[in-house]
């Protein structure tokens, strides 16, 4: 019994440190992002479905990118540099793999904080968590030169995301519907 009470301490402590989702992102998110949520798996699944027809490469990439199981982010420390490359699937086009930028995870004290920091497309936000494999990203979508807007600010900049981390050093943010060009968006990080 005392080891079971261990276990359950040591879980609830692990996620302590995340800002959860069933408080503060309900009273964040904008009625246009929380509706992208919720659609979340159709748009996926047809955004998927038109990358198919994309290069041979590019869709190998993808298709080893989404297989990837999402693991526990309870033993994950995302704070640090990192690689990350932007993939574009649906939409104006079937598919388009970017190379590698450059990002960077931070932590306020109150949660973890991403920002690309190269490339001419860029974004800035927080997590919230909504269970152990599955984190809510809110942030804003600007490019290089001009100064970030803070998420809520409209629905040119707002950005909304699923991310999963997928490996012992790798996760992805997955966009649905994103406000330009390809109907899901996955931003694939390393370190």
């Amino acid at each position: 019994m005392a080891f079971r009470q261990l276990i359950l301490a040591v879980a609830i402590a692990a996620t302590a440190t995340f800002a959860h989702a069933d408080g503060v992102v309900q009273k964040l998110i904008t009625p246009a992002d929380k509706a992208r949520l919720e659609k979340y798996d159709a748009t996926r699944k047809e955004a998927l479905q038109q990358a198919k027809a994309g290069q041979a490469g590019e869709v190998a990439t993808l298709d080893a990118i989404v297989a990837k199981k999402p693991a526990s982010f309870s033993d994950f420390d995302m704070t640090g540099n990192w690689q990350c490359r932007t993939i574009k699937a649906g939409g104006l086009g079937p598919l388009v793999v970017y190379g590698w930028f450059k990002c960077k995870v931070t932590d306020d004290g109150s949660g973890w904080m991403l920002e690309k920091i190269s490339g001419s497309q860029r974004t800035k936000g927080r997590f919230y968590t909504e269970s152990d494999t599955r984190l809510i990203y809110l942030g804003s979508g600007f490019v290089t030169g001009e100064k970030p807007k803070a998420y809520g600010r409209g629905p040119d900049t707002d950005q909304v995301g699923y991310a999963f981390r997928s490996g012992p050093t790798a996760w992805r943010i997955e966009f649905p519907a994103p406000r330009y060009e390809s109907k899901l968006d996955i931003i694939e990080f390393r370190r």
